[in-house]
């Protein structure tokens, strides 16, 4: 499987600004890859930081004016597994500023008491896929799980953000990753949840607007404050043109697709909603 993906940015910055960018595919992979910045016209360079689970961010300190950020990336094959620390496990139970396990743990409980492991994570998901509906342009930047919750409609950081908490209330670790997603439709970057359930995460996107044995890791987090493809400091940004794109040249099996179809028409009978392609759980680069 060959994956291509690229990554175009035009900002134009008020003042100088410290710039961090979160657009590279996470290390591990066999990656042929080129980024390029310019400044007012003229070529820059980003510093290069290492983060956890191989987030690589790129950092410049850049002068007002127009600067553009254009990434382009190939990866065949997959990724090596990043090995999981204990620590992970623990910061991943924890509530955090999008995902509100703890105001949500009443909630959580009363709907999925009972069920553990995959099954858990499986209702958990397909509940959120037929209860909130994707609505661009639908939530706010700051809008976290309460709000998505709340308001029923949401983008795919919101879903995520939605399953992240219900699921570290139910005792279940849950992360939030940045990924490109072959498939994508409008395309983006693309958010998906993952949760850690014996012994190995897995990806989970109640969106199913993509396949997920497709999609490439870009940043992983406990939410979408950890894996925000741009982080401005010291000066105002607009950010006037983005275009991400995205192909893979053939898609794996999903094997768990059959058990996660019939929990779809459960919870969407309960729901009175009909969703397409909710949920699967597979590992993803």
């Amino acid at each position: 499987m060959k994956r291509s993906v690229s990554a175009h940015l035009e900002l134009f910055l008020h003042g100088e600004a410290d710039l961090i960018f979160s657009i590279a595919v996470a290390r591990g992979a066999e990656v042929d890859e080129a980024l390029t910045l310019t400044s007012n016209g003229e070529p820059v360079e980003a510093h290069e930081i290492i983060g956890r689970h191989g987030t690589r961010l790129h950092r410049l300190q850049a002068a007002p004016g127009p600067l553009v950020l254009d990434y382009t990336a190939e990866v065949s094959g997959h990724t090596a597994t990043v090995p999981t620390h204990v620590l992970d496990v623990i910061d991943y139970l924890r509530p955090s500023r999008y995902c509100e396990s703890d105001t949500l743990f009443a909630t959580a409980r009363s709907e999925f008491g009972g069920a553990t492991g995959h099954e858990l994570v499986d209702r958990v998901v397909t509940w959120v896929g037929a209860r909130v509906r994707y609505v661009s342009g639908a939530s706010q930047p700051t809008d976290g799980a309460v709000a998505t919750l709340l308001a029923r409609a949401g983008v795919c950081r919101d879903f995520a953000h939605l399953v992240v908490a219900l699921l570290r209330a139910l005792d279940v670790p849950a992360r939030l990753a940045s990924v490109y997603a072959p498939g994508l439709s409008p395309m983006d970057f693309h958010a998906v949840a993952e949760a850690y359930v014996e012994g190995e995460w897995h990806v989970v996107d109640a969106t199913g607007l993509a396949p997920r044995g497709s999609m490439l890791r870009i940043a992983t987090g406990q939410d979408a404050a950890g894996t925000a493809f741009l982080s401005q400091y010291g000066a105002a940004v607009d950010l006037r043109r983005i275009a991400v794109t995205a192909v893979v040249d053939g898609l794996p099996h999903d094997d768990r697709a059959q058990r996660s179809a019939a929990l779809r028409a459960d919870c969407a009978q309960d729901a009175k909603i009909y969703p397409q392609e909710l949920v699967h759980l597979v590992l993803i680069d």
